[in-house]
């Protein structure tokens, strides 16, 4: 009997590890379409000093996005809210930034970069990033 539980009880442990060890199924695309990542990058525009402007943020995309993303981008305007480290909730007029990149280390830099210079020049504590795997076409 205690043979019976300890031999279920590894199948059962067995069946449990192998549940965390499964990735998500590698992204096929269609005849057509070529893989790549879609970063979608939000970045708030409240600060000490008042809002980031629209011509701060045109600024910030000529001078940080554009060189380090000239094949292409789209932005537009969003409200949203979030809570602070403080725990606070903050409510701001938002701008949304959608890349479609190559998944290789120049592009991740890249982003890192945009990133940290957005938070640095107009004094943020964060910029939400969500990564995707996606196909695309054109």
């Amino acid at each position: 009997m205690i043979r019976c539980v300890l031999l279920l009880s590894l199948q059962l442990g067995a069946l449990l590890m192998a549940g965390c060890a499964n990735t998500p199924p590698a992204l096929r695309c269609a005849a057509g379409e070529t893989r790549a990542i879609s970063d979608t990058l939000y970045f708030g525009t409240a600060r000490p000093e008042g809002a980031v402007s629209p011509e701060d943020w045109a600024e910030f995309l000529r001078s940080s996005v554009t060189p380090r993303f000239p094949q292409g981008l789209s932005v537009w305007p969003a409200a949203g809210q979030w809570r602070g480290a403080d725990g606070a909730v903050v409510r701001e007029a938002s701008f949304v930034l959608s890349l479609l990149h190559e998944d290789d280390a120049a592009s991740d830099a890249a982003i890192r970069a945009l990133v940290a210079d957005y938070k640095r020049r107009f004094l943020q504590e964060s910029v939400l990033r969500v990564r995707a795997d996606v196909c695309m076409s054109f």
